[in-house]
């Protein structure tokens, strides 16, 4: 357990599995093995308790990673296959309690936006307030998965070019302005906003090594990458206190009364290994 504890622990704080397999000496399939078992198992456990939640106001975001290699390096054999290249983890988070409610590493197209507004839907209690970025599928998503039930705005931010040529190539762009559209029902324009959800795409980066830009830590496999994915909002709802909060996400929203510990995500996967066997 401990052993186990120490694995999750370097895994859920940003470093890389063969970092992890040394820290813990350990073999390499140990890691992968691990992360395996507690990303079904979070990812199951999830599922089944973030329903009937009473989140009100949202914002929704996708990230960019990459699985095998980068879309223009991947072999021919392998072009257009589901788990190489460009890889999205569309995500939604609450805006009051900081929840993470409902997430998908899907491709970036209008068959994902509509599987991640669906289940984004099924897990609300009440009619929300939803912000997103410009991508123009959310449209129809949001109105496929809430109908007339939600009011709903989109945040374009207009970028321009660095001023400084010699570092365009790993600055960011400068965003010159910020549009919100109403797109249905009434939306607060005070709380039309995508600043969480951009500020979770950081700690995903922050706390996923495989997230990380410039680097060989990248998915090798798509299933690893979901299994990470699915770890990482389990630490960040249940086990990581908030520090604006003072509490973690999940407690913030009624979801538990405890505070988590890694080895309470441990027991998950005993009980999933125990159940499948």
């Amino acid at each position: 357990m401990e052993r186990q504890t120490t694995i999750l622990q370097a895994l859920v704080e940003g470093n890389s599995m063969r970092a992890t397999a040394r820290m813990g000496d350990v073999s390499f399939n140990t890691v992968v093995k691990l992360l395996l078992d507690a990303g079904t198992a979070c990812a199951a456990y999830q599922d089944e308790t973030l329903r009937n939640l009473s989140c009100k106001r949202l914002q929704c975001d996708e990230i960019w990673s990459f699985c095998y290699a980068k879309e223009k390096n991947v072999p021919k054999d392998k072009l257009g296959k589901w788990g190489y290249g460009d890889v999205w983890t569309w995500t939604a988070i609450c805006a009051d309690t900081k929840l993470v409610p409902s997430w998908l590493v899907a491709p970036r197209n209008l068959t994902a936006a509509q599987a991640f507004m669906g289940d984004l839907a099924s897990r609300l209690k009440y009619r929300p307030q939803i912000t997103t970025d410009g991508f123009r599928v959310y449209i129809e998503a949001v109105e496929g998965a809430f109908g007339s039930e939600v009011d709903y705005s989109m945040l374009v931010k207009i970028y321009g070019n660095d001023p400084k040529p010699e570092q365009t190539r790993y600055s960011p762009a400068v965003c010159l302005a910020v549009q919100g559209t109403r797109i249905q029902g009434n939306p607060d324009p005070w709380h039309v906003s995508t600043s969480f959800a951009e500020r979770q795409n950081l700690t995903m980066r922050m706390s996923m090594r495989r997230f990380t830009r410039l680097t060989n830590a990248f998915s090798k496999k798509v299933q690893n990458l979901e299994a990470a994915v699915a770890l990482h909002f389990m630490y960040y709802n249940f086990v990581r206190i908030h520090k604006s909060l003072r509490v973690t996400p999940a407690m913030a929203a009624g979801v538990t009364n405890k505070l988590w510990e890694l080895e309470d995500v441990l027991d998950l996967v005993a009980q999933k290994i125990f159940r499948s066997n």
